[in-house]
């Protein structure tokens, strides 16, 4: 076919644009060159998450191999790309294939990974999946347990629970993430929820257990499930202002217009409590700064009616003005965040306000 040497010679530049154009034109993200690579497998093994999602949404197969006879999940797990291994697993890649080396995906990562935390993670999933740590290789026999060390052993010995949903919910609290692994494969659905209809990944963003959502995103988990108070795991990085917890949740797709049961966006809640990095970062998205809640306020209100005046709420008022906000758009009362500040003696933010 026309253009698939050029497609091969893209995804090995990860030059996502130019292979888009040549799929377009198209080339097919399966054609194999002469070392057996396709746009696809180079995808995976070479971590290229959105040059996946690109040969995933152009008809990439799935059960395709390399020289090796080996899966893109096995290629992707022998170098610990946690977030493409998630990729993998949810487009359906078989997880226990074995290629010819007899080893598995969880054997690669095991076998031949560093024990570092992007292998944790990719050991992880595969185990939340349902891989086999008690799989032997084909040829010498050693499983995947037996040939752990360090933090992976601790992640494949983690047994089983009983009680699986319980245990999931449990580990989104405390942050076992080794747990939770355990518990999706002993059943627990992604979604479980509590009785006030948490989800795990809900409960993990509450208590910013950031392994636990990582695992929970790579496998699918909504960031936008609402509980019975409207909270969702995205809506709750605004309260808590935890900036690594938003960055777990980002590659998730998390509705940014998504509403609190105060008709509030994230960057609301994080105004009014003084979260300076996480507005900073969460201005990042393109959010509305100018979004109004049921009370009638935007972030700039919100950070100047229930905040302090004092530094943090001065750097949130000039991100919000840098960003765009709208600096005399009023309350429900027809009062400006400008007459705010000076009714309440915030002299610093209202020269902010002033200047606009």
């Amino acid at each position: 076919m026309p253009f698939d040497h050029e497609l091969i010679a893209a995804a090995w530049q990860n030059d996502v644009p130019e292979a888009a154009r040549l799929i377009a034109a198209g080339a097919d993200v399966n054609a194999l060159d002469d070392t057996v690579q396709s746009a696809f497998l180079i995808a995976a093994s070479e971590g290229y998450a959105d040059l996946l999602d690109l040969t995933l949404a152009h008809g990439a197969n799935i059960r395709s191999l390399d020289s090796y006879h080996g899966t893109a999940l096995i290629r992707a797990a022998e170098r610990g790309h946690a977030t493409v291994v998630g990729t993998l697993i949810r487009a359906g890649v078989a997880v226990d294939h074995v290629n010819n080396l007899g080893w598995t995906a969880l054997h690669e990562a095991v076998l031949l990974g560093k024990g570092t935390p992007p292998y944790v993670d990719t050991v992880r999933l595969l185990i939340a999946a349902g891989a086999d740590r008690d799989k032997p290789a084909e040829r010498d026999g050693t499983t995947p347990l037996q040939a752990a060390t360090s933090d992976v052993l601790a992640v494949l010995g983690t047994a089983r629970p009983e009680y699986p949903t319980t245990a999931l919910l449990q580990a989104a609290t405390t942050g076992d993430a080794n747990l939770a692994a355990a518990a999706l494969a002993a059943g627990a659905a992604l979604e479980s929820r509590d009785g006030n209809r948490r989800t795990a990944l809900l409960l993990a963003s509450l208590n910013d257990n950031v392994d636990v959502a990582r695992l929970l995103v790579g496998l699918g988990a909504d960031p936008n499930a609402q509980d019975d108070r409207l909270d969702s795991a995205w809506l709750a990085t605004g309260v808590t202002g935890s900036v690594a917890m938003l960055e777990t949740l980002l590659p998730a797709g998390p509705d940014l217009n998504l509403r609190n049961r105060f008709g509030g966006i994230s960057i609301i809640p994080a105004s009014e409590r003084g979260h300076v990095d996480y507005v900073r970062r969460v201005i990042g998205t393109g959010i509305n700064v100018d979004h109004v809640n049921n009370l009638g306020w935007t972030a700039l209100l919100e950070a100047v009616i229930l905040g302090h005046g004092t530094t943090r709420w001065q750097q949130i008022v000039q991100l919000l003005l840098d960003a765009g906000a709208t600096p005399d758009l009023a309350d429900a009362d027809g009062v400006t965040p400008l007459q705010h500040a000076r009714d309440r003696g915030y002299t610093a933010i209202a020269a902010l306000l002033s200047q606009m």
